[in-house]
């Protein structure tokens, strides 16, 4: 089996943050050839996969009567990588959030770049992601720009990193929700992102197809056709997602096989996308180790491997090579690589996400539109 490598500079999710912009007038490329509109809304659902709606179709009849067609999400899919694509329209070896996890280079511990929390010291997350992002770029064109999700994200690290430059609108509830829309779409030529991620949480616990998850699933559903209700005339809405999921049948436990932790100096990523950061001179032999144990369940290459495969776009910025790990060990088995000391939480997750298979990196791009 062969990795998915992601479509960058085609049908990936920072393909579609430059093509809603040049559809609102904004000046640059449109590589999605999306059609101008007077204001647009991408309504994001965190984990909701083209293939886990493609087999529901009964339970999001409103998303499933849209027209519309794929995108890949990015490498790895995850999170923080795909807001960041979103954020800043260019591929993550551009943008850096290349994963969940990632060494501080230097400093001998993770950042954990979504929940921005860190053993040393602060990380500044201007510095960590420097690009532009998109909003701010709207924001200079005269274009109003807001962000729909719930107010507990607006200060932090990571929303800093990805979503500089918005106007941010806090709403828990999906009613609140659907208003921020509605009055942000007040405003001429303006551009609203809304997010909903009690998909993904679900998912993660139960595992996506699961009675709950369809329950979440209907609760998009229904969303998605009150956001679309709130769209004036000239108006589009996009509807996508950051990544999709499968259910995992098998765990590999890096703190229950020593070998796997013989000359490992940490453990980035997450369960389906691991960063593995060697000791110093033990790289080889690590790589050796992981692909002689996962052989048959994961890809497991070296950084240079992954960087000239274009796992994470045409090119990587070469400051931001120290980030992502010495080895990368990718299942494409439903199986995740978890370390049930040091993650005890993400451990027991039954959905997973990260990986190049078409799973995880498809992901939906629907259009309802006004126009």
């Amino acid at each position: 089996m062969k990795p998915l490598i992601p479509a960058y500079g085609a049908a990936s999710l920072a393909d579609l943050s430059s093509s809603l912009l040049a559809a609102v007038g904004v000046r640059g490329e449109n590589p999605l050839d999306l059609a101008p509109a007077e204001r647009v809304v991408l309504f994001l659902v965190d984990g909701m996969g083209a293939e886990l709606l493609r087999a529901h179709p009964q339970t999001a009849p409103f998303l499933s009567a849209q027209q519309g067609g794929v995108l890949t999400a990015g490498f790895p899919a995850t999170t923080v990588t795909s807001l960041g694509s979103l954020g800043t329209g260019v591929p993550p070896g551009e943008h850096g959030m290349l994963g969940y996890q990632l060494a501080v280079p230097g400093a001998g511990h993770l950042l954990n770049c979504l929940r921005w929390t860190t053993p040393g010291p602060p990380v500044d997350p201007d510095v960590w992601q420097p690009t532009p992002t998109v909003y701010e770029r709207a924001a200079a064109a005269g274009v109003p720009i807001s962000y729909v999700g719930p107010a507990k994200f607006e200060t932090s690290g990571f929303n800093r990193a990805v979503y500089r430059g918005v106007k941010f609108v806090g709403a828990d509830t999906i009613d609140e929700r659907v208003e921020g829309v509605r009055r942000a779409l007040a405003e001429p030529r303006a551009h609203v992102s809304v997010y909903y991620g009690d998909l993904d949480s679900t998912g993660h616990v139960t595992g996506w197809g699961t009675e709950a998850w369809l329950a979440q699933l209907a609760t998009v559903d229904l969303m998605a056709e009150r956001l679309a209700a709130t769209l004036p005339p000239g108006a589009a809405m996009y509807v996508t997602a950051d990544h999709g999921m499968v259910n995992v049948t098998e765990r590999v436990d890096v703190d229950a096989i020593l070998a796997l932790r013989e000359g490992v100096a940490l453990l980035g990523g997450d369960t389906r996308a691991r960063h593995v950061y060697a000791a110093p001179g033990a790289a080889g032999a690590v790589l050796d180790i992981w692909r002689d144990i996962l052989a048959g369940t994961a890809w497991v290459v070296s950084r240079q491997e992954a960087v000239e495969s274009g796992w994470f776009g045409p090119r990587v910025r070469p400051e931001w090579l120290p980030r992502i790990g010495d080895v990368l060990a990718v299942p494409y088995t439903d199986c995740a690589i978890v370390a049930s000391v040091a993650e005890p939480i993400e451990a027991t997750f039954i959905g997973c996400h990260g990986s190049l298979t078409p799973a995880e990196q498809y992901v939906p791009l629907l259009e309802v539109s006004t126009r």
